[in-house]
């Protein structure tokens, strides 16, 4: 684990040209490397700032005694700060040099460069927040759309956090009320009706399953592949989904050699589109590249667009192209709608949906999107204020957790309508509540290792 008696600091904006960039300390020596750094305008030399004031200034180098950059800074004293320790900003012009010098200032003077995500993780450690708000802070950088962002923000704001705390309470009564059963036999104990406490805590954590398809679509978006053989109109549909004219469209056959990539906001969807190489054989090295990435694409997509053209015959390669999709979530596009219909899109796939659309006039795609949705989750886009888990970290937990809960039941012995504890199952019993608690514990931060840690908030950047 990290120190946290020592103070840290890190550029806390994206490094490159821009209006402002802003370095951030947190640690007990906030206070006092500001004061070493910064020179404020019209202020005596015992310059003492006020918490959570911006003053005007300059950062002047210690050495040569120069100005390097005319800035705002704050200074936020403990505990009413993001990481519960004095935390101290330094609003420079954003730029790279004067963000460097006055990073090299700073820790010049005794900060230390923070670690990815070591300001969050500095916020969960000193109980500021919890481990699922910690991981939703990512995930609002991370936000695609309005909506990713809305789930975003319901975590942060302890929705998850406070299910899955009711959850492990009920599991924690139910679990003092066994091992005082095995460790009191004889004595008389309040009666609890076990049955009913690990059905309602398996009722909770389905329902947070049943949501999470959802939430992951939200956060982590559906990649979609755009496939078919050459000149069937696939760069013209990517270019029309996007309202834009992104790909390259020519009436030569193939004018797309590569994968090309490109996130669209499908009604609160990142849809990640992909267009992609005519799959089709060819003599040509670079054309063979290219179709080889397009298969790759199809692989790893979760939806496939597979496009044939409406105004001819359906040919072989339409068929071998079906043929590799047999095991994948497919919407077929029958493309060119303004000219006269030929293909019967019947004959291929047969079993998934087929849209009519012309990429070029636009016609048919509003169809197009509300299939998309339709096939992702059945047409409903998340609006209601719920708490939707969206990490996929947590749903991992919650299966495990929901795989105790049900060893748990089988574990129980009813007699009538009161179960008993007592007899060969309670120490089965208590070792499964326990699993199912610690499991929970692991969302919030309760119960969670350095490893998970450590794993978690490697994936921040750094300043955050």
């Amino acid at each position: 684990m990290l120190a946290l008696d020592d103070t840290i600091a890190a550029i806390s904006t994206p490094i490159g040209e821009g209006g402002i960039g802003i370095v951030r300390l947190s640690g007990p020596e906030a206070r006092t490397i500001l004061r070493q750094v910064f020179l404020p305008a019209g202020q005596p030399c015992d310059f003492g700032p006020e918490s959570h004031r911006f003053y005007y200034g300059h950062v002047v180098d210690t050495d040569s005694n120069s100005a390097v950059d005319e800035v705002l800074v704050v200074l936020m004293r403990a505990p009413r700060t993001y990481t519960r320790q004095d935390i101290a900003e330094i609003h420079c012009h954003g730029g790279i040099v004067p963000l460097r010098q006055t990073m090299e200032l700073v820790l010049r003077c005794g900060a230390r460069l923070a670690e990815p995500g070591e300001f969050t993780l500095r916020a969960f450690l000193n109980g500021r927040i919890d481990l699922a708000q910690a991981e939703a802070v990512l995930d609002i950088v991370r936000a695609k759309t309005e909506v990713g962002l809305r789930v975003a923000m319901q975590q942060l704001e302890g929705g998850v956090s406070s299910e899955v705390r009711k959850i492990r309470s009920e599991l924690v009564g139910a679990l003092a009320y066994v091992e005082a059963s095995l460790d009191f036999p004889e004595d008389e104990i309040p009666p609890l009706d076990l049955a009913s406490v690990l059905s309602s805590a398996r009722e909770q954590i389905v329902t947070l399953l049943d949501r999470a398809d959802q939430g992951l679509v939200y956060r982590q978006g559906v990649r979609t592949a755009i496939v078919g053989r050459p000149n069937v109109g696939k760069s013209s549909l990517l270019n029309a989904l996007l309202r834009t004219s992104r790909a390259i469209v020519t009436p030569i056959p193939g004018t797309t050699r590569d994968t090309l990539e490109e996130t669209l906001n499908l009604r609160g969807i990142p849809l990640c589109l992909v267009d992609t190489a005519g799959i089709t054989e060819s003599a040509d090295f670079i054309a063979k590249l290219g179709i080889e990435r397009s298969r790759q694409a199809l692989q790893q997509a979760d939806l496939v667009l597979m496009v044939i053209d409406g105004g001819e015959l359906l040919q072989a390669e339409d068929f071998e192209i079906a043929d590799l999709l047999r095991n994948q979530t497919v919407i077929v596009v029958v493309n060119k709608l303004d000219l006269p219909a030929i293909a019967d899109g019947s004959r291929i796939l047969f079993r998934v949906r087929h849209v009519p659309l012309s990429a070029r006039t636009g016609e048919g795609l509003d169809l197009l999107e509300d299939a998309i949705v339709e096939t992702i989750f059945s047409g409903q886009v998340q609006t209601s204020d719920l708490p939707v888990v969206s990490n996929p970290r947590h749903c991992e937990i919650l299966r495990r957790a929901l795989g105790h809960v049900n060893a748990a039941k089988s574990s129980i012995h009813v007699a009538g309508t009161a179960p008993s504890v007592l007899g060969s199952g309670a120490d089965l019993l208590a070792v499964d509540l326990t699993a199912a608690v610690s499991a929970l514990g692991e969302i919030t931060g309760e119960t969670v290792s350095e490893d998970v840690l450590d794993a978690v908030f490697s994936n921040f950047c750094i300043g955050k």
